[in-house]
């Protein structure tokens, strides 16, 4: 009886597989038919994307007809103002949807045997089509499609781009082909993006070892690219010399106007106010109106924008005094970057004639626009500023947050490490309300096939995991990475596919990061442990034998697998996409671009500043003297029963820190990451809040500061007095207690911030370790 059962359940089973596999519309011997009407090119582009991406994935190949045929499924494709396709009437719309009919939107509906992608224009053909390649289950020999499929959609925001910059700056576009560009403006487009933007002229004269032309011929076949699929070109154009300079200034405008007549489209010309550049907007503006003249000899419908990045409140004031008093038609509107006024007060104070875009950065991870908050400090000192860092739930909080200020957004991207974020703000500022696990599940149904569709989605959000909160205290790491490991296994097909080598390093990047964190933390405290006994075993040997323990790290690698893997996908995406993971192996333009290969043995713990601390403890005048800087050493992170030590930066050491700081983990880059200072010098915050309760009532405490420059302390709002005050870097600060303070038990500590705008950021004032001490 059990057997017979279970067999008719598997019959159960298989028959509805069979069902379902027959109710679906299956494209196997489909032929495409385009609506004369659909403009040209997109009338060859289209039907184009279509062919070529279901034969990479079926290795089908669909057939144009210039007809209805007989038999079989057509996919037609057609404009909404279309009111037959060679004798066929177009599905009557739905009642009160009129989406196929708006700006760049599209219908995508199964009339029987028919596909019909209906566009309200050439780019809603296109999206149309892009919707339809996402939303197929594509395996060998087969494509199909949902048979009750109806949707009708348009974008919420006009502007949806990126910036693709053929830089040596970026770390892996300079390396492209024409033809790689090609299919990451198709790829792109497929997920909703209507424009992409270049980046600068003066790149022509920076010698560039991965260039396959110059950059001048670049910019050009981007313009021609963009015609072909009907995007958006944007150039963002720095004046990055004093516009006072007339020679200079009409340098600038020959080189604009030389562009100008070789590109075959142009759009919009962006030149940010500052970020680079420093020129007041009283001669940005007429620079600016000189430029619109040029650009609209060889582009009539091609637009200006500006930035207010960098400026004053009086630039800015003047700003829009200018625009109240003027309203200039050749100005279309203002992008908002890092460095701008806030984006509520952009939109508020800018005339409505004019439009509002957003260039939000998705390219890196600190230093940045949108760090990545609480980010362990391992992460920070080796991962850096551009790893791959697919954030898709927290750029999608922070697109719904700033969107409605705006039009739109074209993003500042340095590399395709970034491709998942380009994929959630593009699909977002199509849809805001869109799901993010839906985005997900399009982005790995398309580039990863239907067998790792759901689990690999599921393995993105995972890797965002990864870097939320403590390391050593995310066992989610380790699961993300066996998860990912299998999915490895799974799919041994998608071993070239440069999205999968980009999210399969993470995972044996994070992991890695996470055992070597737990492995040099336990080096360090056992050599803290050998320190503290430094008067009986005497200086030299207790600095000798805690020297050896923390090196081990170098003798004795904890996972050489996984460094070995890390190593090799590194050179894999180098051949893939030209990802620059490392400034020695594939000539990177600089450590901070990527270089996450260079920075995997970067030391977890303070073995480089030990080895240097212990040279200073040697030249001391006494070995009492020497004994005391050692127990410093030894104590440092753990002073005592009663004290409490915070490292202000980390989310693991810093619990009673209430502060983030404004650039998530501020890594000061000294020596291009590789500074010998102690971890926790390298990361700080300006003014940090902390914190204490359960203390005793009748103790003296003493609080204590290490960092450079200014440290202006309040104790429950008041300000006290130092008995030891160093503006040194790693300078030792102290203030004491007034037991008043301490009766109930509690303290908080806050920090006034002293006057430095005059300095650059990187000599300004940072607290690094805060200490309090009881006596």
């Amino acid at each position: 009886m059990f057997k017979q059962r279970t067999f008719l359940l598997l019959i159960a089973v298989l028959g509805g597989m069979l069902t379902t596999y027959a109710q679906s519309l299956s494209l196997k011997n489909a032929t495409i038919l385009v609506s004369p009407s659909v403009p040209v090119p997109m009338r060859e582009t289209a039907p184009k994307v279509f062919t070529e991406e279901i034969n990479k994935r079926t290795q089908l190949l669909l057939k144009p007809a210039t007809a209805w045929p007989k038999t079989g499924v057509t996919v037609a494709m057609a404009l909404s103002s279309d009111r037959e396709l060679f004798g066929k009437a177009l599905p009557a719309r739905k009642a009160g949807d009129a989406a196929e009919t708006r700006a760049e939107g599209f219908r995508v509906v199964v009339d029987g045997q028919t596909l019909w992608i209906i566009g309200a224009d050439a780019r809603g053909v296109l999206f149309g089509t892009g919707w339809v390649l996402r939303h197929l289950e594509m395996s060998a020999g087969n494509a199909l499609l949902a048979p009750t499929t109806d949707v009708a959609t348009s974008p919420a925001y006009p502007i949806r781009g990126h910036q693709l910059g053929y830089r040596h700056t970026a770390n892996s576009y300079d390396a492209w082909t024409v033809g790689q560009f090609d299919q990451y403006f198709r790829e792109l487009a497929i997920f909703g993006t209507n424009a992409v933007e270049g980046i600068p002229f003066h790149e022509d004269e920076k010698p560039n070892p991965h260039f396959k032309i110059p950059a001048s011929e670049m910019r050009v076949k981007m313009g021609e690219l963009c015609q072909q699929y009907d995007l958006d070109y944007w150039v963002w154009t720095p004046v990055t010399f004093e516009l006072t300079d007339a020679d200079k200034r009409a340098a600038e405008l020959r080189l604009h106007e030389e562009f100008y007549k070789k590109c075959p489209r142009l759009d919009h010309i962006f030149v940010p106010g500052g970020d680079p550049g420093d020129n007041h907007p009283k001669l940005v503006l007429p620079f600016l109106k000189d430029l619109h003249q040029l650009l609209t000899k060889y582009h009539p419908k091609a637009k200006v924008w500006v930035s207010l990045q960098g400026f004053s409140v009086e630039q800015t004031d003047y700003f829009y005094r200018y625009l109240a008093e003027n309203s200039p038609d050749w100005l279309q509107g203002v992008v908002s970057g890092p460095g701008s006024p806030p984006m509520a007060e952009t939109r508020f104070r800018l005339p409505k004639k004019y439009q509002h875009r957003q260039y939000p950065d998705i390219t890196h991870n600190v230093r940045c626009e949108f760090p990545v908050r609480g980010w362990d400090q391992a992460y920070a000192l080796t991962l850096g500023r551009e790893a791959s860092n697919p954030r898709p739930y927290a750029f999608s909080e922070i697109h719904q947050t700033y969107a409605p200020f705006t039009d739109g957004f074209v993003s500042y991207s340095d590399g395709c490490h970034d491709d998942v974020n380009k994929v959630v703000w593009s699909m977002r500022g199509w849809n805001p309300t869109m799901d993010v696990r839906e985005i997900m599940t399009d982005y790995t149904r398309f580039f990863f096939g239907k067998t790792a569709t759901e689990s690999a989605a599921d393995g993105i959000a995972a890797l965002e995991n990864n870097w939320k909160g403590s390391l050593v205290q995310n066992g989610g790491v380790e699961a993300t990475f066996a998860f990912w490991k299998g999915l490895e296994t799974a799919n041994p097909a998608l071993k070239n596919n440069w999205r999968w080598q980009m999210l399969l390093l993470r995972a044996n990047y994070d992991t890695y990061t996470r055992r070597r964190l737990v492995y040099e933390q336990s080096l360090e405290k056992q050599a803290n442990g050998v320190l503290s006994q430094a008067s009986e075993l005497g200086t030299e040997k207790a600095m000798n034998e805690a020297l050896t323990l923390v090196n081990r790290a170098d003798q004795q690698n904890c996972a050489p697998e996984l460094r070995q893997k890390i190593e090799q996908l590194c050179a894999d995406l180098f051949t893939s996409i030209g990802l620059q993971t490392s400034v020695k192996k594939h000539n990177a333009k600089g450590y901070e671009r990527g270089c996450v290969l260079d920075f995997v043995d970067y030391p977890l713990n303070n073995r480089w500043w030990l080895a240097d601390e212990f040279k200073k403890v040697s030249t001391l005048p006494s070995e009492e003297a020497k004994k005391v800087r050692l127990k410093e050493i030894a104590t440092w992170e753990n002073p005592g029963i009663g004290s409490f030590y915070d490292d202000v930066s980390s989310v693991a050491k810093g619990p009673r820190v209430k502060t983030i700081s404004e650039d998530a983990t501020d890594v000061a880059w000294w020596e291009d990451g590789f500074s010998r200072t102690r971890l926790s010098a390298q990361l700080f915050q300006k003014c940090p809040e902390l914190e204490y309760d359960n203390l005793q009532m009748d103790a003296r405490y003493i609080v204590r500061v290490v960092g450079s420059g200014e440290a202006l302390l309040r104790v429950d709002g008041r300000r006290l007095e130092p008995i030891t005050y160093s503006r040194e870097p790693n300078g030792v600060k102290e203030w004491i207690v007034p037991l008043t303070l301490t009766q109930d038990g509690k303290l908080h500590v806050t920090f006034d911030e002293p006057e430095e705008s005059h300095l650059n950021w990187r000599k300004q004032s940072k607290i690094s370790d805060v200490w309090l001490l009881k006596q």
